[in-house]
C-alpha cells in the first residue's frame, strides 16, 4: 500500500492494519487506536475497508442469515451465516452466477457473469463476521459459482483466511463439480483444506444428464483425481450426494456409490433435494427413501452424514435469492425434464 510504503514504520503499521481489518473484521479506520491519528485520517480519505454493498439481508427463524451483495456494479452474489451450537460457519461465493449448468441448481440455471476477486471473496467473510457475536471458525466455498474455475483468486482467498484472518486450513472447505486438472493443481498447493465433490450419481448416464461437466470428466476419472487429492493432502474427502426422487435415490445407485468410495478415507453427505424451480419437475424423496438409501450405504461400511436443512424460509439454497433479485443474474428458460424411476 503506497501510503504505508513511504513510512519508516511501514512494516509495523501494515501488520497492525491487517490485524484490524482481517483478524478483528473492523471497518472504521477512526477506531483503529493503535495506528497514529494522521495515518487513520489518510486511510479514511483514500481507501474503503469494505468493498461490498448489501442489496438484501434476510434472517431465518433458525438463526441463518443470508446476504445478497455486490461491488457497486449490481452484479449480485450470495453469502450465508450458519450458526450452530458448537461453531459458527459461513458459506461464500466464488463467482457471480455459474457456467456449469447443473440441472438441479438455481445458480446454474441463472447463467454466469464473472469471477470474484480475492477481496470480494474474503469481503463476504468479513461482512458475515460483523453480523455474528461469535467468531466464524469454518468457511465453505459452496455458494454461487464453481470455485476451481476461479482457482487463482480462491487460492489467494484461502491463504488470506489462513494467514491474516487466522483460520485453520482444516476448517476451510472447497466444493467442486469435478474439474480434474484443477483438482490436481489444488493438491499441488499443499494446503490441507477439505475438498468436497458434488457427485450426485455414481452412474455416468445419469450424471451426464444432471451435470454437463460429466461429459468431459466422467465419474471414474474425477474419482481418480479425488483419490489422488486425498493421498497428497492426507485429508478425508467428502462426497456431496443430492437425493432427487426417482432419479438419484435408487438402491442400485446406493450400491454403486458404496463400491466407488470403498477404500477411500471419505464421508458421503446426503442432501435431500431442497425445492428449486428448475422446470425439471424434480421432487424431494420421502423419508423412507432417504432412510433406505442411507441404510444401504451404512450396511456397506460407508461413513454417512445427512445435511440438516437450514434457512429454507429465506431462500437459503444457493442461487435462490439472487434469482429473485433484479440485478445481473437472470434465470434461463428452456430446461428439459429428466426421466424418473421408482
Amino acid at each position: 500500500m503506497e501510503v504505508l510504503g513511504a513510512r519508516p514504520d511501514a512494516k509495523l503499521r501494515a501488520k497492525q492494519l491487517a490485524h484490524r481489518l482481517y483478524a478483528r473484521a473492523e471497518e472504521d479506520f477512526a477506531e483503529m487506536g493503535d495506528l497514529p491519528q494522521g495515518l487513520r485520517e489518510e486511510l479514511a480519505q483514500r481507501f474503503v475497508s469494505q468493498p461490498l454493498h448489501i442489496a438484501t439481508h434476510r434472517k431465518s427463524t433458525d438463526g441463518v442469515e443470508k446476504l445478497l451483495v455486490h461491488r457497486g456494479d449490481n452484479a449480485v452474489y450470495e453469502c450465508v451465516l450458519l450458526p450452530y451450537a458448537d461453531r459458527v460457519s459461513c458459506c461464500i461465493s466464488s463467482q457471480v452466477g455459474c457456467p456449469m449448468g447443473c440441472k438441479f441448481c438455481a445458480t446454474g440455471l441463472g447463467g454466469f457473469d464473472r469471477n470474484l476477486d480475492a477481496s470480494e471473496i474474503v469481503g463476504q467473510y468479513l461482512l458475515l463476521q460483523r453480523l455474528s457475536p461469535r467468531r466464524i471458525s469454518h468457511v465453505v466455498f459452496m455458494g454461487m459459482g464453481e470455485p476451481l474455475l476461479n482457482l487463482e483468486n480462491v487460492v489467494k482467498s484461502l491463504r488470506l483466511l489462513h494467514d491474516e484472518v487466522g483460520l485453520s486450513y482444516r476448517h476451510l472447505t472447497v466444493s467442486t463439480v469435478g474439474l480434474v486438472p484443477q483438482i490436481r493443481e489444488l493438491a499441488n498447493e499443499q494446503m490441507p483444506i477439505h475438498l468436497a465433490l458434488s457427485l450426485h450419481s455414481p452412474i455416468d448416464s445419469i450424471r451426464d444428464r444432471l451435470m454437463p461437466v460429466n461429459h468431459k470428466w466422467p465419474v471414474k476419472e474425477v474419482m481418480g483425481a479425488m483419490r489422488d487429492y486425498q493421498k497428497s493432502t492426507g485429508r478425508k474427502i467428502t462426497i456431496e450426494y443430492l437425493l432427487i426422487k426417482g432419479i438419484t435415490d435408487t438402491p442400485d445407485q446406493a450400491h454403486e456409490l458404496a463400491q466407488l468410495v470403498k477404500g477411500v478415507p471419505s464421508v458421503v453427505n446426503l442432501i435431500p433435494f431442497n425445492w428449486v424451480d428448475t422446470e425439471q419437475g424434480f421432487a424431494r424423496p420421502e423419508r423412507e427413501r432417504v432412510r433406505a438409501f442411507r441404510s444401504i450405504l451404512e450396511g456397506r461400511g460407508v461413513n454417512v452424514t445427512e445435511r440438516v436443512e437450514r434457512g429454507h424460509d429465506i431462500a437459503a439454497a444457493c442461487g435462490q435469492l439472487a434469482g429473485q433479485h433484479g440485478g445481473r443474474f437472470a434465470k434461463r428458460t428452456g430446461a428439459t425434464s429428466l426421466p424418473v424411476h421408482s
